[in-house]
């Protein structure tokens, strides 16, 4: 147990440094929006919604973020429910399978999506039929689907982690009083996946809100994220940009606030552990059949543009034109992605910045875990509560604020009398430090959820036995704590590297410069390329696919079933 003494010492060094990297940028943000010529002033914030352009984009947004969650929730609740009540052949291949969307950012997966339901893609040579580009029929429509395919699965981690805390005695009660499968469902289960329910929209709901990868490819330019991105060149000479962002984080934080009073009004308190272990009922013949079916359905259609993305990957440049496959494969363009000057750049980027990003979140999360677990402090709650901050605030409003504090420091005289200060804290020179602090930040909730869960099942009373044969405090945290924590830290510094790596809002918005571009970075900028682009594009992102499908395996082995809780809010 941490002393008064150090845990206030770390409580106020992190909290100092959480108000630097997290705080500040937000309400850096906030008061550039309520600023007009040094006064207060909600002009431009009014104007946002006057203007007919910019409140149509928000509302699309929502419209977006509303879309995609209610299909997120339809595929993942039936999915969960039906994995948690029966057990069917081939079921652990399908749980895995429908994991697979979370390693390949949503843009990508886009791209390999226009690929396959292109105007000359595999969709109109299956029917037949002439050049139709079926995304441009209803570009809405199309960016909730492939946002929708690749967050369902969060809902599903936090709906499955819900399922298996609840009592199985409370279902077998209702059933001897004569309740139905449905009304069991509907009046008991229901109610008790609510906070998980609530954990997992929330997330998806800011997430689909903010993404800015998928319009972007989609060309889906009236939504809020877009809106944002192309004002970036506007930031330095206008308080509308900022008021625009005030809008999008006012939105976020009501979004939050709704969604919990919506989803987590009702708690049910349970015993820790179940009376009797559930046991899922066992399928066989045509009956297990009909149950592994809506997971394959969903498996085909999550995995299409994966699917997409390989094959483009594969196809020699103009070989995949109205044929359902690619008619010549070649592995040409992994070789000239290896090659190509901007792949070679973007990977060494990639690897530095989430390096660092790990190291600083390594020593923030155990910080925050060890001050809200081993001590006795009352508000320890708050810097735990301070570091879930990021779960709620797009990365598209932190990327914003960082560019905006970046703007405000490089006018400093200290600053500017101090060239080389100047270029590492301007953004437009050198974004590394923003792009380190932005990865940082934006996966912190991983690592402190991931070290909490580690001291919580660690017994303080291992570490008092080392006290009491004078083993010193520090000796204590590197012989006894650390090792039994060791793999809660080493799943959640796999996630935090894998995430950073492939994170996309920080990455489009930060690096303005090209010798800076990291992989997301670097493969939306292939992909507007013509010729060899889109090819050098899909070759790096099967590569980003691989690696974070490798670290998620990984981590699922270290953390088990408690994977699922790295993605609560």
């Amino acid at each position: 147990m941490l002393s008064n003494r150090k845990a206030w010492f770390l409580f106020l060094t992190v909290s100092v440094f959480l108000g630097a990297i997290l705080v500040w940028p937000i309400l850096t943000v906030i008061a550039g929006g309520f600023v007009d010529n040094g006064h207060f002033s909600v002009r431009y914030l009014a104007e946002v919604f006057r203007n007919p352009i910019y409140a149509e984009g928000l509302l699309n947004s929502l419209k977006i973020a509303a879309g995609a969650t209610a299909l997120s929730v339809l595929i993942a609740v039936p999915l969960a429910w039906l994995a948690y009540a029966y057990a069917f052949r081939g079921q652990k291949i399908f749980l895995a399978l429908l994991l697979v969307p979370m390693v390949l950012p949503p843009f990508v997966g886009a791209i390999g999506a226009m690929q396959m339901m292109g105007p000359y893609g595999t969709l109109n040579a299956v029917l037949g039929c002439g050049p139709i580009d079926w995304f441009s029929l209803n570009r809405y429509l199309a960016v909730v689907v492939l946002q929708a395919l690749c967050f369902y699965p969060i809902i599903y981690l936090n709906v499955s982690a819900a399922l298996a805390n609840i009592d199985p005695a409370l279902d077998e009660a209702a059933q001897n009083l004569g309740a139905g499968g449905l009304t069991r469902f509907w009046r008991i289960t229901l109610p008790m996946l609510a906070p998980g329910l609530f954990a997992g929209c929330t997330l998806v709901f800011i997430a689909c809100f903010t993404e800015l990868g998928t319009p972007l490819i989609m060309n889906y330019t009236r939504c809020a994220a877009v809106q944002v991105y192309d004002e970036l060149k506007e930031i330095s000479a206008s308080p509308f940009p900022y008021a625009l962002v005030c809008v999008v984080l006012a939105s976020s934080v009501a979004l939050y606030a709704f969604s919990k009073a919506l989803f987590g009004r009702k708690a049910f308190a349970m015993q820790a552990k179940a009376v009797l272990p559930h046991q899922p009922k066992p399928l066989h013949g045509l009956k297990g059949v009909l149950a592994a079916l809506p997971f394959a359905v969903v498996v085909f259609l999550a995995l299409m543009p994966h699917f997409g993305v390989v094959l483009t990957s594969f196809s020699a440049p103009g070989s995949w034109y109205q044929t359902v496959l690619p008619s010549e494969f070649t592995f040409s363009n992994y070789r000239e992605a290896l090659g190509h000057s901007m792949t070679i750049n973007a990977i060494r980027n990639s690897l530095v910045f989430s390096a660092l990003a790990v190291v600083a979140n390594l020593a923030l999360g155990v910080s925050v875990a060890w001050v809200a677990v081993r001590s006795r402090i009352r508000i320890r709650g708050v810097l735990d509560a301070l570091s879930m901050i990021p779960l709620a605030v797009p990365g598209l409003v932190m990327a914003f604020g960082f560019i905006a504090v970046s703007g405000k420091l490089s006018t400093l005289p200290y600053i500017q009398s101090h060239p080389q200060l100047a270029a590492l804290l301007d953004i437009r020179v050198n974004p590394t430090l923003f792009l380190v602090l932005a990865y940082a930040v934006r996966r912190l909730p991983y690592m402190v959820r991931a070290a909490v869960a580690g001291l919580q099942q660690t017994s303080i009373t291992l570490e008092e036995a080392a006290a009491n044969l004078g083993a010193t405090p520090t000796v204590t945290v590197r012989r006894v704590t650390m090792p039994l924590i060791a793999a809660n830290l080493i799943a959640g510094t796999l996630l935090v590297f894998a995430f950073s790596m492939l994170e996309v809002s920080d990455s489009l918005m930060l690096a303005q410069k090209m010798t800076y571009y990291p992989i997301t970075k670097t493969i939306f900028e292939l992909f507007q390329l013509t010729g060899m682009g889109r090819y050098l594009a899909t070759a790096l992102g099967v590569w980003a696919m691989l690696f974070l499908a490798v670290t998620l395996v990984g981590s699922s082995i270290l953390l088990g079933k408690k994977l699922g809780a790295l993605f609560k809010a």
